[in-house]
């Protein structure tokens, strides 16, 4: 028993002071990443925030501002995001000129194929630094940052 209650108190411990836990996202400026969009909510994990996990299998970290042009890419490459969905998914679907966070493959996609959307840099992850350099980032993004 007292064995289960120090192993209890050890988890406790290394739970409340997990370092990890208060360390806050960056965005490829090395900045505070800061919300892409909560009207439609966005990012993979509904919080308005382009963050990633283990279990995010798409790496949605770029914040963009989408346009007709990308909707209909990315509809023709099989991902519909103008189409609303019901509960349980409660997906509005996407217009010209709203804020989402889209996956980095995607994206990159689709500067190579002519049809990307303009950027929000202060809300794009840093770890999208992992697949293109700032410097070309930076010529996708949107005029008022």
């Amino acid at each position: 028993m007292r064995l289960f209650i120090l192993a209890l108190l050890s988890i406790s411990f290394f739970t409340i002071n997990d370092p990890m836990k208060n360390v806050k996202p960056k965005n490829v400026l090395g900045t505070a990443l800061q919300s892409c969009c909560t009207s439609p909510m966005t990012g993979f994990y509904r919080d308005g925030y382009c963050t990633s996990g283990a279990e995010d299998y798409g790496t949605h970290i770029v914040c963009a501002i989408v346009t007709e042009d990308f909707l209909a890419y990315t509809k023709e490459q099989g991902n519909d995001l103008s189409t609303p969905l019901p509960a349980p998914y409660s997906f509005p679907g996407l217009k010209p000129g709203d804020k989402w966070c889209l996956c980095a493959s995607r994206w990159i996609e689709a500067v190579r194929d002519g049809h990307a959307p303009k950027l929000l840099l202060t809300s794009t992850h840093e770890k999208m630094l992992e697949y293109m350099d700032l410097e070309v980032l930076k010529k996708w993004a949107f005029e008022e940052e």
